[in-house]
């Protein structure tokens, strides 16, 4: 599944989704055993002899040990999203209804809500309808192609009527959904997609991207085409990257600036390209103000003073682009 959010974020990041840090908790050989949420010896009308019940455990490693290892080595905040498929979205929901406070987002793909007689699901809907979950969102899916391995009449219209050991994981999930959907009252920013032509092992590429584009729905920019309408003013433009700025922290709850880095050399070099300096220059100077540590956006300010001839002012951002990465490029480009 790395792969597949690796995908989604590469082709959806700046405009779609911000900045993030991926990070991927390979479990393969104890999946029962780790993401399970209570422990069982029968299975669906059969002796079930695998470990199980070890979430409140897996939990503890993830809050005590990966997380903590995670941010004394990289740069990050608390603003996290957990995304789990099959008995992962067991997980991610059970760490939604009682461990919230490690994360803000949750996409539970697929997720096994029958295990245990739906006890997961039982507890979760009584939750979701004495506490105030505001603030967190939950996507959920489900794969609806094959309703029921034994039975291609049950279809998405009439499983709910069918009784079989069979259809109650499907049946699970759209018990949760209707009532997570139905239920405003606990605060949570919800949404589910059934997905009619997927299967189980292929639900997880659709998943992850509907279910990140939902949960950063805020983070999409307003009013795009202002961007890149030769029109707009610069200090329409000002206001405009003021008011995204106020959306992201409002939501993050800490600064952020208005657009990725990338986005602000790609606007700055589109308006020097069709000769708007003044459009170019505030892009540039955003960039170097909101990304003070990058080699690259002082040398694109300096690209664009190079371009108006301003040869004093391009040699004091390429230098400074050079100080920060000692980067030969930029030292050929001084001399």
């Amino acid at each position: 599944m790395m792969n597949t959010l690796e995908t989604v974020y590469n082709n959806y990041w700046g405009h779609y989704l911000p900045h993030m840090i991926l990070v991927g908790i390979s479990n393969q050989t104890n999946r029962t055993r780790d993401l399970t949420t209570s422990q069982i010896k029968m299975r669906r009308g059969a002796e079930f002899n695998q470990d199980t019940g070890g979430a409140e455990k897996f939990t503890k490693y993830i809050e005590n040990e990966l997380i903590p290892y995670i941010d004394e080595t990289y740069p990050t905040t608390n603003y996290r999203t957990l995304i789990g498929h099959s008995y992962a979205g067991l997980f991610t929901i059970n760490m939604l209804i009682n461990h919230n406070s490690l994360f803000k987002n949750y996409i539970a793909i697929d997720p096994s809500l029958d295990w245990d007689n739906q006890k997961l699901l039982i507890e979760a809907k009584a939750k979701l309808k004495s506490e105030n979950f505001k603030g967190k969102s939950l996507f959920v899916s489900l794969a609806a192609e094959q309703l029921h391995m034994m039975d291609e009449k049950v279809t998405i219209n009439n499983v709910m009527k069918d009784t079989t050991e069979f259809t109650l994981f499907p049946r699970s999930i759209i018990d949760f959904s209707k009532f997570a959907e139905s239920n405003k009252k606990s605060g949570l920013n919800f949404s589910w997609k059934i997905y009619p032509e997927d299967l189980h092992g292929t639900v997880t590429l659709p998943s992850i991207r509907d279910g990140l584009i939902f949960t950063f729905d805020w983070f999409q920019f307003k009013n795009p085409p202002k961007y890149n309408n030769p029109g707009t003013t610069v200090e329409e433009l000002i206001e405009l990257l003021n008011n995204q700025e106020k959306i992201y922290a409002k939501n993050f709850g800490y600064t952020v600036p208005p657009m990725v880095e990338e986005l602000f050399n790609g606007y700055g070099y589109m308006n020097m390209q069709m000769g708007f300096p003044k459009k170019a220059k505030l892009f540039f100077e955003m960039g170097v103000k909101y990304y003070p540590k990058s080699a690259n956006s002082f040398d694109s300010l300096a690209e664009y003073y190079e371009s108006q001839n301003d040869k004093q002012n391009a040699i004091k951002y390429v230098s400074k682009a050079y100080d920060l990465s000692g980067n030969e490029i930029y030292k050929q480009r001084l001399e």
